[in-house]
């Protein structure tokens, strides 16, 4: 009897002493949960600042040993969509390498614009060559309705995919926030959301292109971006609205989410994801911009690039023959983030922040939930499997 008292006693005092594990463990979550970091610290948004002032500055210096236009190597073979391309960056990354050889597809809202541009090139090109091998697809991305239906459509052709640049993007300098009718905050969906399903979804033309890259024109703003993924469309009174937040943010959260695609992509897939960096580049930005910001734009051309001179980067990434290798050197060093090349076609980190792996995956699960997607879509794509989005209305499929 007294041994069964001495068992009883002892399993009560082992189940007492795991229930105050539990609860240690649970007020452990609880205070980790609103310990939440919910902001750049100072010495971080400091050092953000500090990086960006730095390449306004010296982006000339550091870039000058690269040509302009940039040289490109023979890219006959390759099929490249590129986003935005009816002006700034996009339009030369679009017209050089349709003079080079590749097959462009101009990705754009407004086809009738492109469509003007293509002719006044191929006038231009009249006599050098053989006419460019360039055409246009209607995309909004304010509508993930559209990219499914651009996605679908191009799935469609069965044929390759060998370059997929994101470069379209908006920066809304003074502008108050505002909305798509998908209900995302127009940055945010614009420069990452978009461009995410976009990549998703042209998965299969990839990977019948492979080797193919992804390559997402980027931004040295991300330095000093924050994602909250508990409020991506900064709604919250957490923090305060305004275009620069919008910006840096969406571009921090396109940077986190290429890591996590790129760690999902397995090497035999052949199939790169890159971010770059233009530099601080004049573009149609200004046009937002107030008047005494744009005289400024106009009295310090020699640090500020021009669309041309922006576009290199972009351009080596597309089509160097190294990158992959740089790429596949990163995926089996576990290395915490994805290919980053600098406006000067050099490896570079991210921002520290963007090394946040935890907050990467969060940002990959939030996005994946806001752009109607399951989370192993890239492994079921993969597999050659159906996907089902909320937008567009039909499947996808190899």
């Amino acid at each position: 009897m007294e041994g069964l008292t001495s068992s009883s006693d002892e399993l009560k005092k082992k189940k007492e002493k795991e229930k105050e594990e539990d609860d240690m463990e649970h007020e452990k979550k609880e205070e980790k949960k609103n310990s939440k970091k919910g902001a750049l610290g100072w010495i971080e948004w400091l050092r953000g600042w500090m990086y960006v002032i730095h390449e306004m500055l010296f982006q000339r210096i550091l870039a000058s040993h690269l040509q302009n236009p940039m040289p490109l190597p023979p890219v006959n073979d390759l099929t490249c969509i590129v986003t935005g391309s009816t002006s700034g960056i996009g339009r030369e990354i679009a017209r050089q390498l349709a003079e080079s050889g590749a097959h462009v597809v101009m990705a754009v809202r407004n086809p009738k614009a492109a469509l003007d541009l293509i002719q006044k090139w191929q006038n231009e090109w009249s006599g050098m060559g053989l006419p460019l091998n360039i055409e246009v697809m209607e995309l909004d991305l304010l509508s993930l309705d559209s990219v499914v239906k651009f996605a679908e459509a191009y799935n469609a052709r069965m044929g390759p995919l060998h370059v997929l640049i994101n470069n379209a993007g908006i920066f809304s300098i003074g502008e108050p926030q505002k909305f798509s009718k998908d209900g995302y905050e127009e940055h945010l969906q614009v420069n990452h959301l978009a461009p995410a399903l976009l990549s998703i979804l042209l998965l299969p033309s990839l990977i019948r292109g492979s080797p193919s890259r992804i390559i997402n024109v980027n931004s040295v703003m991300h330095y000093v971006g924050f994602v909250d993924t508990e409020d991506m469309n900064i709604i919250s009174s957490k923090r305060k609205f305004t275009s620069l937040v919008g910006y840096s943010s969406s571009k921090l959260a396109q940077v986190m989410f290429s890591s996590v695609l790129h760690k999902k992509l397995p090497v035999e897939s052949g199939i790169n994801v890159v971010c770059v960096s233009p530099g601080i580049v004049h573009t149609n930005v200004a046009r937002d911009l107030s008047k005494f910001v744009q005289a400024a734009y106009g009295l310090i051309p020699y640090f500020i690039f021009s669309p041309q001179e922006g576009s290199r980067s972009t351009l080596f990434a597309a089509t160097d023959p190294q990158v992959p290798e740089y790429c596949e050197l990163l995926k089996a060093d576990q290395w915490p983030v994805c290919a980053f090349l600098s406006q000067e076609c050099r490896p570079t980190n991210p921002s520290e922040e963007a090394h946040n792996v935890e907050t990467s995956y969060q940002v990959w699960e939030k996005t994946m939930e806001m752009v109607g997607l399951t989370s192993d879509v890239v492994e079921r794509l993969l597999e050659g499997e159906q996907v089902g989005c909320r937008y567009g209305g039909t499947d996808l499929a190899d």
